[in-house]
């Protein structure tokens, strides 16, 4: 009985954003510039043609972005970083990186490249707020760092397909699923100040699906998103959360009923991590809802609301 009062809290207060018992609750503007404490806003949803917003205590997404896709937020929570991979013949919509402010609402490119010459993939922000690394080229082969300020890009590995990269909040590795010629898919890390890159994650068999790998906020580990543990599951896309050292120890399973997953992401205040996932009663999934899992994954829940179809990443912005 604690226990399922303990979850209907937890979805009471998710429905409402009740900050003394979830720490969800989205601050006003004014109230979060007059203080240093973390406060977690509203999540991103992408949906291959834009980007939506979901506000706690609210059901219904709002449109935010509607172009666009792979969006994820800076540290500070003022800006949204995306991509647009798409094209059109009159030149009206071409490839780009841009950001968009979340105060002013203005939108500026980054990068501009002409159609076929780049593919970008999901961005991923810098701790400091200063650059956003993301892979580009044909063969998704090159990881960038791009300078907010300037536009500026250094490379920072190249020579083997990519994609999923996250920086670490303590700023010294990215992960990434990486493609060896030898190995197959892996997760790696790349250590910034070495350059070294380094494997942390094998997949135990040929053929299984893992992806969207995410560093914990203490940055000792790395959550992923895998179906090493439930391939002979019948759930549609049946898979589960898993972490790995990021000296490829301690492989764990975090979460047990197989579901689908992904994207999963921590909240600007660490307590928390969500991902996408399908609820068992949906008859048709074609898309993701929100679910929310404690830091310890022993409790999770859903966020009432539409399903997000198509959907392709989630974030979770700091509340400005």
């Amino acid at each position: 009985m604690i226990e399922m009062n303990r979850r209907a809290l937890l979805r009471t207060a998710a429905l409402a954003g009740a900050a003394a018992a979830t720490g969800l609750a989205a601050a006003t503007p004014a109230a979060a510039a007059g203080t240093t404490e973390v406060i977690n806003g509203p999540w991103l949803v992408s949906v291959g043609w834009g980007v939506l917003q979901v506000n706690h205590g609210r059901t219904t997404p709002q449109q935010l972005l509607t172009d666009g896709d792979q969006a994820t937020t800076s540290p500070d929570g003022r800006y949204v970083a995306w991509v647009n991979n798409a094209w059109s013949g009159d030149g009206s919509l071409l490839p780009y990186v841009s950001l968009f402010d979340r105060v002013t609402g203005e939108i500026r490119k980054l990068l501009a490249d002409p159609p076929g010459t780049n593919n970008y993939g999901a961005p991923t922000w810098s701790p400091d707020g200063r650059e956003i690394a993301l892979v580009m080229g044909s063969a998704h082969d090159t990881l960038v760092a791009v300078d907010v300020a300037t536009g500026a890009k250094r490379v920072l590995v190249q020579g083997h397909a990519m994609s999923y990269p996250n920086w670490s909040r303590d700023g010294s590795m990215i992960v990434m699923r990486w493609v060896s010629r030898s190995q197959g898919p892996q997760l790696r890390t790349l250590e910034l100040a070495t350059g070294k890159v380094r494997p942390i994650y094998t997949p135990e068999a040929a053929g299984e699906l893992f992806h969207g790998p995410v560093f914990m906020p203490n940055s000792e580990r790395v959550v992923f998103c895998t179906n090493r543990w439930t391939r002979d599951t019948e759930v549609l896309g049946g898979a589960a959360l898993g972490s790995v050292r990021t000296n490829g120890t301690g492989l764990k399973r975090l979460t047990e009923e197989p579901r689908y997953y992904q994207s999963p992401v921590f909240s600007p205040d660490g307590r928390y991590c969500a991902a996408l996932s399908i609820p068992p009663t949906n008859e048709a999934p074609d898309g993701g809802n929100i679910i929310v899992s404690t830091s310890g994954f022993g409790d999770q829940w859903w966020i009432p609301g539409d399903e997000y179809d198509d959907s392709s990443r989630l974030d979770w912005a700091r509340a400005i």
